[in-house]
């Protein structure tokens, strides 16, 4: 869903028939900001752009995308309209304290693996129709998404490869049908299937649910035998386990939790 559709629809259900303090009161010109009422990383400010440029508002910005704020700082003045402001102000307070939550505690999972060259991915366990927002907020925090949808890439999970009798011969004639440049990642479960699937040429080999000396297994195996196929380690990732795994020496660290644990934070919109 593009910005503008997306920002449209939130303020559509929000104010529903019409803002019933709008219909009392006569405009004015008035400046309001967003206050910090707790730290972390803010997010948010691309859809608070199109919000300005679609009900001719000025903003003042104190902060970035991927920026760190502390509590009592002033991150956004707004200025215009009254009626405007004050009925947009759940709307934008939403996207901000949605995408800044998302953001501080992909970027708290970020730091806990700095320095060991590993990278830390997004998944695509999203909010129905919130998928766009949710991986810009996980930019914003310092990860890298994952596939954005089924057409990305192929990534044969424990669930296909029970259709597939031939992984080989699937593997091969599968490279004749997708993109040229789609990779086929495959989740392996055991050492097992881990053979199978390198020696099936997969460009990228999941470590799904595995314990850390498996996975180390994994590592060395990939390291004599295939050093070209990257590793993602995936399942039960926290923030006590993260660095563990990246210690391991896989290439990457998917984690579903940056999204969908993410406790909001808190912030507050105020007229001077």
């Amino acid at each position: 869903m593009q910005k503008e559709q997306f920002i449209k629809s939130m303020v559509a259900e929000d104010i529903g028939r019409g803002d019933l303090f709008s219909r009392i009161t006569t405009s004015k010109n008035i400046r309001a900001f967003i206050i910090a009422k707790s730290s972390g990383v803010f997010a948010g400010r691309e859809y608070i752009d199109t919000f300005a440029d679609i009900y001719k508002l000025s903003l003042e910005w104190h902060i970035d995308d991927g920026e760190a704020f502390e509590i009592g700082e002033k991150l956004l003045f707004i200025e215009g309209d009254s009626k405007i402001i004050l009925s947009l102000e759940r709307s934008i307070l939403d996207i901000a304290l949605h995408a800044s939550s998302i953001a501080s505690l992909t970027a708290s999972y970020v730091e806990a693996i700095d320095g060991t060259g590993v990278t830390l991915l997004d998944t695509r366990k999203t909010r129905p129709l919130l998928r766009v927002f949710e991986k810009y907020a996980v930019r914003c925090g310092g990860g890298i998404n994952h596939r954005m949808g089924l057409d990305d890439s192929l990534m044969l999970k424990d669930t296909h490869l029970k259709t597939i009798d031939d992984l080989d011969g699937f593997m091969k004639s599968v490279r004749k049908q997708i993109p040229f440049t789609s990779k086929i990642e495959i989740e392996c479960e055991d050492m097992e299937m881990v053979k199978r699937a390198m020696g099936a040429r997969a460009d990228i080999v999941m470590c799904d649910n595995m314990s850390l000396a498996l996975t180390k297994e994994v590592v060395e195996y990939r390291d004599t035998n295939y050093p070209h196929i990257l590793l993602e380690a995936s399942g039960n990732v926290t923030l006590d386990t993260i660095k563990e795994i990246a210690l391991t020496g896989v290439d990457a660290i998917s984690s579903g939790a940056i999204i969908h644990q993410a406790n909001w934070i808190d912030l507050s919109m105020k007229v001077e």
